[in-house]
């Protein structure tokens, strides 16, 4: 019963984690565009380039957060899973089940 609960909290987890790199990179690719226009002009080529490097850090930051949220919370909810099942256990062994 424990490893059911764990491997669907494992799942829903890596689920996330698949979701979170596919916005990630629709993200990159959207943002991208713009960079591309701007770095073709002489003139506004370096300026782009840095807003570019500081937007792609950016981007990496928040969606790494996003990951570690999302394994903190998955942790959380093994843990928190696990406590009920002994539990459980405990009070079917004090009734004699």
């Amino acid at each position: 019963m424990a490893s059911d609960k764990k491997a669907a909290t494992t799942l829903v987890q890596d689920a996330i984690d698949k979701g979170v790199t596919t916005v990630e990179d629709l993200h990159k690719s959207l943002a991208d565009l713009p960079f591309k226009v701007l770095e073709e002009s002489e003139l506004l080529r370096g300026p782009a380039k840095e807003v570019r490097r500081l937007q792609d850090q950016t981007i990496k930051a928040v969606y790494g957060l996003i990951r570690r949220v999302n394994q903190q919370v998955g942790s959380l909810a093994s843990e928190l899973l696990e406590g009920l099942d002994k539990r459980r256990r405990t009070r079917v062994e004090a009734d004699g089940y």
